[in-house]
């Protein structure tokens, strides 16, 4: 069943320009999913229907995320913009699909820590596409006019389980910016008769305006960046490319394919403690586990190429926003990467303890000067920046680890009206390599998600340390 009538509350949408910051038009090719798994425990026949959650939808956009319906282009004076015609709009894609299976069959479990709370579920998305029979929701890309904004929700056999899968263009949202989004969307199905009545206001409305990125560190100084020097040693000369060009060559860069050998590992509360003081019990929980990870994948690395490459490395995205004036409700892209360049061999032959502080060093100490000078690297730099995240994978010269925090990230306050989500999931990343933590209210504990070659994976499953701290999902 497809939506239709609701698309008539984007009507009102006014026509307008929307400029999009560098650090939007870095993020184009790339996109932001998840998927939130809702039981319906008490049998309601009419559990989290169709048209409210499309109502209330469109009704958002339209009121506050009006950047969502218009199209990537480039302005006479060279500007990337997001271009919003009323009369035609890029229409969200919202659709319901019916699995006829029920949603256990796409389970797996492990223990829970606590003996007197259930087994720990989580959804398989792999299973899920390979053995539902429903077809793979498109990804957010401008390049085949698909929305910036595709919703699929998945209605499991008896109704028992509803799942809200989504995949949105990064350019629009960074990580903070999508979650407050989809709560925002919440926070409309909850209230739509209000809404819809003119009762009801957000209580913390978005800000979507890319300018304000600019007014920030309009006036701050960069600050140098050691992965810069780093990779400009090891690279030859690259061609510059013009500033007045880059909207218009990131706007045409394709939309980077999904990577299907996506693999989880879950870590209890308990674990996670003892990961510290095993790496360096002075260190954070984040550094020391992103340390254990980065010295065990080099390992599986090396079983699976059969060789030891010569680098290492890690990227930690940061939030902009926690060390400038960025206003904490700015929506748009806000974050930047922090890279340490090492030596596989200084990570292979040094301590656990001595890794955690090179890492912390590179990627923990971060300010708005970092900020501000990764601006102007992909603004004058852009070459360079390209080359440095071609080299940034697994391979027999290279080790890399790209890991995103979202353990503190509001998952579970997405609430449509009928309760919070029971299961957190993502789709396919786009980049090997890629990590993402995501918090477990089933233990408090955290589950990885890695996008890992699998002959790689199951080298890492056999690892000792990773057999001590992880259960191994999928």
């Amino acid at each position: 069943m497809t939506v239709g009538n609701h698309l008539n509350h984007l009507a009102k949408i006014k026509s307008q320009e929307i400029e999009l910051s560098i650090l939007d038009l870095a993020m184009f090719r790339l996109k932001v999913d998840s998927i939130y798994l809702y039981k319906n425990e008490l049998s309601n026949p009419n559990f989290m229907p169709l048209d409210v959650l499309a109502e209330s939808l469109c009704l958002l956009i339209a009121d506050h995320y009006p950047i969502l319906v218009g199209r990537p282009t480039v302005n006479s004076t060279g500007k990337g913009i997001i271009s919003i015609d009323s009369s035609n709009l890029c229409l969200p894609d919202i659709a319901e699909i019916i699995v006829d299976s029920p949603v256990e069959f796409f389970f797996e479990t492990c223990p829970n820590d606590s003996e007197d709370k259930s087994d720990i579920q989580f959804f398989n998305t792999r299973k899920f596409h390979r053995n539902s029979g429903v077809e793979h929701p498109p990804h957010a890309s401008y390049h085949r006019d698909h929305s910036a904004v595709i919703v699929r929700v998945l209605r499991f056999k008896d109704n028992s389980c509803v799942a809200i899968s989504y995949s949105m263009s990064h350019c629009i949202f960074d990580g903070i910016g999508a979650m407050a989004f989809v709560n925002h969307w919440g926070e409309y199905a909850r209230n739509l008769e209000e809404i819809k009545n003119g009762k009801y206001q957000l209580f913390k409305p978005p800000l979507n305006d890319r300018q304000v990125l600019n007014d920030c560190f309009s006036k701050v100084e960069p600050l140098d960046l050691p992965f810069v020097s780093y990779f400009k040693d090891i690279l030859p000369p690259l061609p510059e490319i013009s500033p007045a060009a880059i909207a218009s060559l990131m706007l045409s860069t394709p939309d980077l394919q999904a990577i299907e050998d996506l693999h989880v590992l879950h870590f209890s509360r308990a674990n996670l403690e003892r990961i510290r003081h095993h790496v360096d019990k002075d260190q954070t929980i984040n550094v020391a586990f992103v340390t254990l990870l980065t010295k065990n994948m080099v390992q599986a690395n090396i079983k699976a190429f059969g060789k030891v490459p010569q680098a290492t490395y890690i990227m930690t995205p940061y939030n902009c926003r926690a060390q400038s004036t960025v206003p904490k409700h700015f929506v748009g892209n806000a974050t930047c990467p922090a890279i340490a360049p090492l030596s596989t061999q200084s990570v292979l032959d040094g301590s656990y303890k001595d890794l955690a502080e090179s890492i912390r060093e590179f990627c923990s100490k971060t300010e708005s000067g970092h900020t501000k000078a990764n601006m102007l690297l992909i603004e004058h730099q852009l070459s360079l920046l390209f080359h440095i995240f071609s080299i940034l994978c697994n391979s027999p010269e290279s080790s890399y680890i790209g890991m995103t925090n979202l353990r503190y990230m509001p998952f579970y306050t997405l609430d449509f009206g009928y309760g919070e989500p029971s299961v957190l999931g993502f789709d396919y990343f786009q980049m090997e390599g890629t990590v993402r933590l995501l918090p477990n209210k089933q233990d408090d504990g955290l589950d990885l998600y890695l996008t890992f070659h699998d002959a790689h994976f199951d080298e890492l499953c056999q690892l000792e340390d990773i057999k001590t701290f992880a259960n191994v999902i999928y």
